[in-house]
């Protein structure tokens, strides 16, 4: 076999292989804008929990310093946008970006990102803080848009 016939053969079978092992320790796949969230180290800004559980993470990101704020449950972004707006006035602009995990994946997959104000949110999940919402890309029987997330959550008032 010549050399040039042995090297295509072998780039023809390594591409695939080295395509799976890059994914091996990969931290994920990340919107253009979001920042990392690293697993069962960053803690949530609002609670201070170890953001562990990635069905119901969240982020946001903006400003003038283009600050980065990460939540470990969709409540927590709910309150902090409430209580932190007049500290932060850009959180309430359309600029604003915000990222919260589609619980509907399986926990083998990357997570994949939604924004919020697009999501719709099912209620009766088991979430780190007990807000017990979770984000689905699509209206299902019993799901909620983010304004109605919002009230429910700011009504329980923890």
């Amino acid at each position: 076999m010549s050399m040039d016939r042995r090297r295509f053969l072998a780039t023809l079978v390594m591409t695939p292989v080295a395509k799976s092992l890059a994914g091996c320790g990969s931290k994920g796949d990340w919107p253009e804008g979001m920042a990392e969230i690293k697993w069962d180290r960053d803690t949530c800004v609002r609670c201070n929990m170890v953001i562990s559980d990635r069905r119901f993470a969240a982020e946001m990101r903006g400003g003038e310093k283009d600050t980065v704020l990460k939540f470990d449950d969709i409540g927590c972004l709910v309150f902090w946008l409430r209580d932190k707006a007049e500290s932060h006035p850009w959180m309430t602009t359309a600029a604003a970006r915000m990222w919260v995990a589609d619980a509907s994946g399986k926990l083998s997959e990357a997570v994949r990102w939604l924004d919020p104000r697009q999501a719709q949110f099912l209620g009766g999940r088991t979430s780190p803080m007990g807000y017990n919402f979770a984000a689905t890309p699509y209206p299902q029987a019993g799901s909620v848009d983010f304004t109605t997330l919002r009230e429910h959550v700011l009504a329980k008032g923890k």
